[in-house]
């Protein structure tokens, strides 16, 4: 039995890699594997000696062995994954989490770049340890506890954050072989499918442009992928920034921005007060949490949309609204035309975004932006481009503001807006797995329009 994790999850080319690890063999090695189009063979160490060391809690820093690797200054900015071969034999790499592994980030050189070019990938880091199993806890079981700040407190410094260890979570009824909430269920898929598209972006950890928010101001185009739902302050801000600043999003996510975490103890742990979802400290969106609507980020929000954990889930799919935008040039879908209902699985889910609607004509297919959509956050210059509304079926429709008139309806909407760069918000955590199998062209052709429009 192997297991590690990295000291800190993302390094610079030449910089030293530190991976602490546990084994009950007296020797180990690694092998590094680069993620592209599948995994791509690096190096190999020597034989290490190995040690064994207790497991702890999983708010605590686990202090195993540590062991220094260089980073080779020719290695490319990418997703790598260290796996562990002990003296009883080695195995085919795996993003399996029952694997001994390790996920890190090499990122770009800091003049490999002039400013404003290239595509910069953000894994959300945070939101892998917020589900992180190892040491029987985290924010959605046993969470340990935080006093200052007030919350739970998960550490960074255990195994598992993407890779190589447990999970929190129903499995995905259309995808059980990956456990949701890791690095193999949604950003695996939309690096391949990027790598056999033929662009080349650089990547980053969310906790990266926390510690260098310039890091962004050498890109032109920012993506986001999957289930990015926790943010610390300081990552916002330098989002937000750079989107001011005529910087580009591009959010193939959903839940975003939807809990506020603070990093703790010299960037080792991080700490979020999760209480009611009407008055929670920690939520971005209401007077009495953060009071920075989510919405006011990616023009959507959770708040407006719902979530589908479990089982098969029926949709209408995305019904369009305005077809002539550029997001839709090439796709042929006409005004009122769904897409993404019937792939596998649907386009719609696991959890949704949405911009508050008042209403979606069935007959039509037209849906109308509430007029009370400013004050949920939603920018002025916020364009509705296609929705999916989302009846009682759904296993959550959150709460919203109760001063503003109406409930409206809960919808996934896919959408765009300007505020110096432009913002595009898929409004869906599961675009990645329609995308990257092929199974809808039309959303391939989306994701090729809004890549190309905002790199330029």
């Amino acid at each position: 039995m192997i297991r590690a994790y990295p000291a800190r999850a993302s390094v610079q080319p030449g910089e030293r890699l530190v991976l602490h690890v546990a084994t009950d063999s007296r020797r180990f090695r690694v092998h590094f594997y680069l993620w592209r189009d599948g995994f791509q063979a690096m190096h190999s160490s020597a034989w290490l000696p190995g040690e064994r060391a207790p497991e702890r809690g999983a708010g605590d820093d686990w202090r195993w062995p540590a062991y220094e690797f260089p980073v080779p200054a020719h290695w490319p900015s990418a997703v790598y994954i260290a796996h562990f071969e002990e003296a009883e034999g080695r195995q085919a790499p795996s993003l399996a989490l029952d694997r001994g592994a390790a996920l890190f980030v090499v990122r770009g050189g800091r003049k490999m770049h002039r400013p404003g070019l290239g595509m910069l990938y953000k894994l959300p880091l945070a939101t892998y340890h917020a589900y992180n199993h190892s040491g029987g806890g985290c924010y959605y079981d046993q969470p340990p506890p935080s006093s200052d700040p007030p919350g739970a407190r998960v550490s960074l410094r255990r195994p598992g954050g993407g890779i190589g260890g447990p999970t929190w979570g129903a499995p995905d009824h259309y995808d059980a072989a990956s456990a949701r909430q890791t690095f193999a269920h949604w950003d695996a898929r939309f690096i391949r499918w990027l790598a056999r598209q033929g662009y080349a972006p650089d990547f980053c950890t969310d906790l990266d442009i926390h510690d260098d928010p310039e890091l962004l101001l050498r890109y032109r185009l920012l993506v986001s992928v999957g289930h990015d739902e926790y943010w610390t302050a300081p990552t916002r801000d330098a989002v937000e920034d750079f989107i001011a600043g005529g910087g580009n999003v591009a959010f193939f996510a959903a839940n975003l921005c939807w809990w506020r975490v603070h990093l703790v103890e010299q960037g080792t742990a991080l700490v979020c007060h999760q209480g009611s979802a009407r008055g929670a400290f920690d939520h971005w969106w209401p007077a009495s949490g953060a009071g920075r609507p989510e919405d006011r980020l990616s023009g959507a929000s959770y708040r407006h949309g719902g979530g589908w954990w479990d089982g098969a889930r029926r949709t209408t799919g995305f019904v369009v609204q305005q077809p002539d935008h550029w997001v839709f040039a090439g796709t042929g879908l006409r005004r009122g035309e769904a897409f993404g209902a019937d792939t596998w699985p649907p386009l719609a889910g696991y959890e949704c975004d949405g911009a508050r609607l008042d209403a979606f004509d069935r007959d039509s297919g037209r849906a109308t932006l509430s007029a009370w959509a400013d004050e949920c956050g939603t920018p002025d210059s916020y364009q509705l481009l296609a929705a999916c509304p989302l009846d009682r079926r759904w296993q959550e429709l959150p709460p919203r503001e109760r001063h503003l008139a109406g409930e409206g309806m809960h919808a996934a909407t896919i959408g765009v807006y300007e505020r110096g760069g432009t913002v595009f918000s898929a409004g869906t955590t599961d675009w990645a797995h329609v995308l990257a199998d092929g199974r809808d062209r039309r959303v391939e052709r989306i994701t090729r329009n809004v890549l190309d429009r905002l790199l330029h």
